[in-house]
């Protein structure tokens, strides 16, 4: 594989990727009104409720609303992860993903062509959100919307590669969304996302070591200290390390060998 034969595989799918999205503007305003309704009344009602606010990671009490907004960001990135890979179901039973993985280029990097692509389609997505969020009163400092975007394309990579291993187990395209439900919530209300570990820690132990596994936990707390410009390593080692584990599952998920042994098999 050569770097000109690289750099024009990347091109075909970030391209034929940006052109779904803008063809699937439904898709667009989803993943902005779903995260919006929960900033707009969860966040108001909760607060009105409880009447507090949390620690944020620079040690001050702030909003409940500036708290989840982190985790909202991240819930996008998830949706947009697991459409992604909807699509890859789709594209399997239409066969263009067949010819596409038959390509001369190595398979690893046919999916890490289709993760950055999703990774970049989830970034447009998160900073329109966040463009929106100072209508409520969410700001975070200037250097930390420039500060989070490398923890961004990190997370929005996990989210894609976990997607990605769902959809290599998948075979049939109505099955896909169940499986979604699935995983989302349990993977966003176990976590970090709507309250924060030592909450979670005082009401019950084995959730907190649920949410202590969670790789969303970790994506949400690397989000939220990229936000504010701070440095967190060991939500960075879980998230690299989370992002590892799922793309090499993935990368076997879609091994042919093993997908021409199981049409055998069947």
């Amino acid at each position: 594989m050569t770097a000109g034969h690289a750099l024009r595989a990347l091109h075909g799918v970030l391209t034929r990727e940006l052109l779904r999205f803008v063809q699937q503007r439904a898709r667009f305003f989803a993943a902005l009104v779903r995260p919006l309704i929960w900033l707009f009344v969860f966040a108001a009602g909760f607060r009105a409720a409880l009447g507090f606010s949390i620690i944020a990671p620079y040690e001050t009490y702030v909003p409940y609303e500036v708290y989840i907004t982190p985790g909202l960001v991240a819930m996008i990135q998830l949706f947009n992860g697991m459409q992604s890979s909807l699509s890859m179901v789709y594209d399997r039973e239409m066969g263009s993903m067949r010819v596409l993985l038959t390509s001369p280029l190595p398979r690893w990097y046919i999916l890490f062509c289709k993760l950055l692509s999703s990774t970049l389609v989830s970034l447009l997505q998160v900073y329109c959100f966040l463009a929106i969020t100072p209508l409520v009163g969410v700001k975070f400092p200037l250097a930390g919307y420039f500060a989070a975007a490398p923890a961004l394309v990190l997370t929005g990579m996990l989210m894609g590669a976990i997607g990605l291993f769902l959809s290599s187990l998948i075979r049939q395209l109505e099955n896909f969304a169940g499986v979604m439900n699935f995983v989302i919530f349990p993977m966003f209300f176990l976590s970090s996302a709507l309250y924060p570990l030592w909450k979670m820690q005082e009401s019950n132990d084995l959730l907190y070591y649920l949410c202590s596994l969670n790789p969303f936990t970790h994506a949400v707390e690397l989000i939220r200290f990229g936000l504010y410009a701070k440095w967190n390593g060991q939500a960075l080692g879980w998230v690299m390390l989370s992002l590892v584990v799922f793309s090499g599952l993935s990368v076997i998920g879609y091994d042919s060998r093993r997908g021409l042994i199981r049409r055998h098999t069947g």
